[in-house]
Formats: C-alpha cells, structure tokens, sequence
C-alpha cells in the first residue's frame, strides 16, 4: 500500500473542518475542495490549500467524482478523505478513488456496496444469524408490491431508503390508506438526496432506543468497538442528542452488541471506521438495522469518553498501520459521559422550517470538557444547498448528570444570531427530568412535544423585551454620538423631562407596545403597554453595564446578568442563556392588514428550487390542496393551499430556483378575508 502525506476532504462544513484539524495534529497537508456557494467558508479557510470543483448544487460539486478526483491530482494529494453523506458511502467513489491511484481513507468498495444498501446488507446479516426487525426488502418496488408486503409486515411500519440516511426518504406508517402516499413520498426524497428510490419495508418497533456501535478495522486482520452510542432522541428519524455510554446498556450488554457489531463488519472484511446501528426494545432485545459505512457524525462523543481521536485513527489504518489498541485497552479507558447536540438553522416554531441567512453573530464558549465542531463564521452566508445542520455542541462529565448541566450552561453562552436556530428547543430537551433521568426512547420528541407546545416555546419575557428596547435604544444613540463625534456622557443626556419614548417591537406575529424612558447611568425603565391583545402593564428596569461587541452586561431586577445581541437596521436579534429572539421596531410602519396567506399569495417559505407543480392557472383549488414541491437542504417542502379558490397566476416551473418570501402562486379567494 503507498503510503501519503497530503489529503484532500471531499466534503464540506463542520465536518471538513474536523478532518482537517485531525489530519493537521498528524502532520498532513489538507485540501479543501468549494463550490461557489462555499467560496468563503471555515473549511476553506482552514486547509492548507482550496480547489474550487463547481456551482453551488451538490450534482455540480460535491456529488461529482469526475471533479473531485481531477481537484486531488491537481493539488498532489495522495488520499482523499469523504466525511460522511454526500459520496461517502458509494462504492464507485471509493472505486474511482483506487482505480486513480488515490488512497481512499474508509473501507473498500466491496464491503461499502455490501453494508451500503439496506436491503442487500439486511439478507447478508439474516444469513450471518444477526438478528433483524422483521420486514421486506425485495427486488419489486412496484407501490401496489410495497403497500402488499406493508400489510403482510402487519402496521405500523416504516418505509425507508435503501440507500443513505440521515431520515431522508424514511416515512413511519400508522394507516393502511396511508401507505401509497408515504411510499411515493419517500421514494421521491430519496431519489433527489441519493439518487436511488429503492425503498424497504420494516416492522416499526416503538418506544424503542437507538443504540449503535462503533466499530473499527485495520488491514492486519484486527476488528475492535469502541462501545455504543445512545441516539434515541430524533425528529422525524434525525438524530438530535447522542451521548456516550447508553444509559440502557450494562456492561454485559454492552458485550454482545460489541461482539455482534464486530462480527457484522468481519463478515465483510470491513476496514477502517463504521457503525453498526441497532434498535433496543424495551425488553432488551436488539435488532439490526443497517451498517454505516464511514465516520458518524457523532463520532465525537465516543472520542471524549476513550480520549482517542478515531480522525487520526483512520489516517493510520489507511496508511497500512496497525489499530493503536487492543479491545482489552478500549475497555479500559473508557470513563465518564459525554452528550452531543446537533446545532441547526432551522426553526422549531415553523415546523423546524430550515433557515438560510447571514450569520450576523457566532459565539460559544471554550473550557474543561467542552468541544465545539462547527462551520459558523461571523457574516458567512448560510445557502439552502446543504443541510441544516451548522455544528455539534459536546460536552464531558464525570457523570451523566454533570454532562448533561455542562453542555446546557455551554448552550446557554452560545449564540446563532441572523437566523433562527433550535438552540433554546435545545436546551428545552437537555433541561426535561424525563431525559435526565434513565434516558428515554425514540418517541420522546414526538409523544411529549407537539406543534403547539414546541411553538409555544422559548417565549420572551418582560425582561427579554425590555432589554431588546433597551439595546436598541442606547445602539441608535451610540450610532448617532459616533456619526456626530460626541462626548459618551450626552448619551441619554436631555435637559428637561421629556415623554417616554413610544416603540412597537414586533417579533413574529405578535407585536409589543413599549414605553420607554432614559435614565441617567445608562439605564432604561420600559412599560410594557399590550402584548399583541394580552393588556400586560408590565414595568421592567435595565440597566446596561457594558456593550463589548456582541455581549451586554446588564442589570436587571438586582441581578447582573450577560446576553448577546446583533442588530441589523430595523430588527435585533437578543440571546439570553434561555431565549432567543429576533425583535423588529415598526414603530412607524403601517399596520398590517389580513392575516397572512389569507389573500391567496403563497410566498416560498425558504430559498428553493421546485420540483413539482400540481396546479395551472384557472384551476380551482380547495384548503389544503397541494400547490408545489420545494427541495431545500436536502429536505421537501409541500406547500398547499391557504384558502378554497382559483388559481390566478404560478409564477415558478420545475426546476426554477427561488427565493425566500418570492411570490410563486397567486389565488384569487373564493371569499375575501375581512380586515
């Protein structure tokens, strides 16, 4: 085998930044490979050197081995390195990758197009007498086949990809006259996210948890695990929090599903980092369920709890070398706890809608026992190409506990401002008895958090409101005294008593009417006049301490307290350790007319491109019919009908691109809503 010094990560965001970093403490040269859309981003930035390999969508870029492959022999890097998604788990890369020349850094292409699939890797391990969740996973994909197979199975059942992860082309199944849909559906999401529609069938096992293993090959023969993985808080089949030991798993389990998961990968020579993925009934049965064949994206957790860095393991497998360690010294450096999140541009109160944007402020903090991976840069663009997620949040404990209280105060300190993120829902999970106790399964998210109680979430209070004010009076002043070269002592400085001054913050929906006085010393008295149609008369003392880019010390009601902030024109964002919010002054805007949506204009929620269109101008319509398909972040987005009528104008065909709040269907209403 030839051995390399330079390495080219044929990936993107957070976790091109991690191999680099890894590749770095290691001693070799990295190459970053960009599409336009990434032209400026961290992990461009990092590596020692960048080739730019094509536009923005991923077909053009990151999916092209032909690219990628020439970007490696151009910039002279001996290996390439796949993260995980995009190419990651293909065999023809990983065929192209060798037939180059190229070392690939990950297991062979045999035994990737062996565990890549899920149906063909689930025959391989019925055959090894690994035990399966009972299901279907034939060559016929006719629909009338699947939905056939669905009943035999006997629901609920799961319909999923064959191919990828990640959630993407997964649809759960309750209903017989549901199933034609969720299989159309989930062939279609997997189609455009992995360019396979093959779909299986599963019996779903509820109230279960998602326990994988991490597993890891060398050429000499040697397969050890590195012990499991919890993953059972998810969202529609994505993983939320992971954290390292399961609170469910005993040592002696711990042993079997460590000695079946090893078994699984020498069934097919597997070399290099995998994870052998399993669902823990409550009866303590295991079930396999698919072979990830790369570096997970929490790795990170296992790496905290051994002080290993499977990074640096990889390097070392793919350059011939030995495994640094035997099980036995696995085992014996396992210690404490460690607990991962999964930090997105998405917003929880929108349906978790995935956000694009300009990072106006990145903040998280550093210390004993906390690690960041992330792809954040101050001002850096977030595009709708890729996925949501923007980076991983981990801390380490002792105990379970003391993990679990650190990663929250981390979470508090941490600020994604410019775009609304799932750091307080976030923080609402972490905080739940029910989770911190012996853990829960993989209907905690669904069963306990609802749309209207995740909506109702993360509400600002009167203190939150009355510092946003507060900020954006004293950011006005401060812009002014700087415009004007003025004394900071005027600040706030007048010479009689003067009216409040009089603000309409909204925030969504919902607007507040503030009234608000300058005080001497920087400080700020706001009554709170009327929350949307709530009468609050709630009064609020702040006074600011000091403003050190985008932090703020301040007092409130005798407590000093630190926030952070960013101001954009008219809106302010604010992140306070339990709430974040975006605040507009519309002080002296007009007041809004019907309630959005209700005149028939159907805007696109998120820059997009379309992939469908169900409707034509002059077609009537009912509430609720589907209008288009969008594709964005890797994700669909079924946009339907606002009101019963007639479709007056579409203004975007298949394969348009579009952008966030573009106007793409008009209909004229059958009724017209009342001011």
């Amino acid at each position: 085998m030839s051995r390399f010094d330079t390495v080219l990560i044929a990936n993107r965001g957070e976790i091109a930044a991690r191999i680099i970093r890894g590749c770095r403490s290691q001693g070799y040269t990295t190459v970053a490979v960009y599409s336009d859309a990434d032209a400026q981003a961290r992990h461009v930035l990092e590596a020692d050197t960048a080739v730019r390999i094509g536009p923005g969508p991923v077909g053009e870029s990151y999916l092209s081995i032909e690219k990628l492959i020439e970007a490696a022999k151009a910039s002279g890097a001996g290996a390439i390195h796949p993260g995980y998604g995009f190419l990651s788990e293909r065999h023809d890369f990983a065929q192209a990758v060798q037939d180059a020349g190229l070392v690939f850094i990950g297991p062979d292409p045999d035994a990737i197009e062996a565990m890549g699939n899920k149906s063909a890797s689930k025959v391989r391990m019925i055959a090894a007498n690994v035990p399966c969740v009972p299901g279907y996973q034939g060559a016929g994909q006719e629909d009338d086949l699947l939905v056939a197979e669905a009943i035999k199975v006997g629901l609920p059942v799961m319909v999923k990809a064959a191919s990828g992860g990640g959630g993407r082309g997964m649809r759960l199944v309750h209903e017989e006259s549901e199933l034609k849909a969720a299989i159309q559906s989930a062939r279609s999401e997997a189609t455009n996210a992995f360019g396979d529609g093959q779909l299986l069938i599963e019996k779903a096992v509820l109230n279960a948890r998602h326990v994988e293993i991490q597993i890891f090959g060398d050429r000499h023969g040697t397969v050890v695990h590195l012990g499991e993985r919890d993953c059972s808080v998810q969202r529609r089949n994505q993983k939320v929090i992971e954290e390292a030991p399961s609170p469910a798993v005993s040592s002696e389990l711990r042993a079997r599903m460590g000695e079946a998961a090893v078994a699984a990968a020498k069934a097919v020579n597997y070399v290099g980092a995998g994870t052998v993925e399993f669902m823990l009934a409550a009866n303590g049965e295991f079930y396999f369920l698919e072979m990830n064949t790369r570096l997970q994206v929490e790795h990170p957790v296992t790496e905290m709890i051994h002080d290993v860095d499977l990074v640096a393991w990889q390097l070392m497998v793919a350059n011939g070398d030995p495994l640094p360690m035997t099980q036995a010294e696995i085992d014996a450096r396992r210690h404490g706890h460690a607990i991962e999140v999964r930090l997105c541009a998405e917003d929880p109160a929108a349906g978790f809608l995935p956000q694009t944007g300009r990072v106006l402020t990145w903040h998280t903090p550093s210390g004993d026992g906390l690690r960041a991976d992330h792809c954040l840069i101050e001002g850096g663009v977030i595009s709708p190409f890729y996925d949501s997620l923007q980076g991983k949040l981990m801390a380490w404990g002792e105990t379970r506990l003391q993990a679990i209280q650190k990663l929250i105060a981390m979470l508090g300190d941490t600020a994604l401002l410019g775009l609304a993120s799932n750091r307080d829902f976030l923080i609402e999970l972490l905080s739940q008895p029910e989770f911190q106790g012996p853990g829960v399964t993989t209907g905690f998210i669904a069963d306990q958090y609802p749309a209207e109680r995740i909506k109702a979430l993360g509400e600002p209070d009167h203190v939150h409101q009355a510092l946003a004010a507060a900020l954006m009076v004293e950011s006005d002043a401060l812009a002014l005294q700087k415009a004007n070269d003025l004394d900071a002592s005027l600040l706030s400085w007048h010479s009689a008593n003067t009216a409040p001054l009089v603000m309409k913050l909204a925030r969504g929906e919902k607007t507040a009417v503030l009234e608000v006085e300058c005080l001497p010393n920087r400080e700020y008295r706001t009554d709170i006049i009327t929350t949307q149609e709530e009468e609050d008369e709630a009064a609020r003392s702040v006074r600011l301490l000091s403003i050190d880019g985008s932090r703020v010390s301040y007092v409130s009601e005798g407590r000093r307290l630190q926030a952070h902030f960013a101001r954009n024109g008219s809106q302010l964002w604010l992140s306070t350790p339990t709430c974040t919010a975006c605040y507009e002054d519309v002080t002296y805007q007009p007041e809004q007319g019907a309630e959005a949506g209700s005149d028939g204009r159907i805007l696109a929620p998120i820059d997009g491109k379309v992939m469908t269109v169900s409707v034509v101008p002059g077609q009537v319509v009912a509430k609720g019919e589907l209008l288009l398909v969008l594709e964005a972040m890797k994700m669909e987005f079924r946009l339907q009908a606002p009101v019963a009528g007639t479709v007056e104008l579409v203004n975007a065909g298949v394969g348009a691109q579009v952008a966030l709040r573009q106007l793409i269907v008009q209909i004229t209403p059958d009724e017209v809503p009342a001011e």
